[in-house]
């Protein structure tokens, strides 16, 4: 079977396996079943913003908890939002790293695009859930990270 006749979303997920990392495809059962039912190319960029979107409200929930669990602590509030606002400009400037203006990425840049987006965010969810889940009783190097409630 060539490409000719293959269907065109089965096409674009070859391609996307071949070039972009595991962490890039949808991690989340209901994301998987909207690229599953996915049919064309819209449908595919559709299911990859709706997977940011998702990272995205989820990056604002832990990081308003954050806020609510440190609010006590004005100086480590002030440095976390001076972090966020970095944390931003690096993911855009990360972004634009990574796929620089042009006019060559054709229909898939737009679900490539949400893809690698995502995958910046869920890292600095990652990251700020630290805040939130707590450190080790001992671990010396903890900083600002309250000890895990036990």
């Amino acid at each position: 079977m060539n490409s000719r006749n293959m269907p065109l979303c089965l096409v674009v997920w070859i391609v996307c396996a071949a070039v972009l990392p595991p962490s890039a495809f949808p991690a989340e059962k209901a994301n998987e079943d909207c690229f599953d039912k996915a049919q064309t190319q819209a449908d595919l960029n559709d299911c990859a913003g709706e997977e940011f979107a998702a990272a995205d409200a989820e990056l604002n929930r832990v990081y308003k908890a954050v806020l609510e669990k440190y609010k006590a602590d004005s100086g480590f509030l002030g440095k976390l939002r001076t972090a966020q606002r970095a944390w931003l400009a690096y993911r855009d400037a990360e972004f634009e790293a990574k796929f620089p203006p042009s006019e060559h990425y054709g229909s898939i840049f737009q679900m490539c695009a949400a893809q690698y987006k995502a995958q910046l965010t869920r890292e600095r969810i990652t990251k700020l859930r630290e805040w939130l889940d707590g450190a080790e009783e001992g671990d010396v190097c903890a900083g600002s990270v309250d000890l895990k409630s036990r």
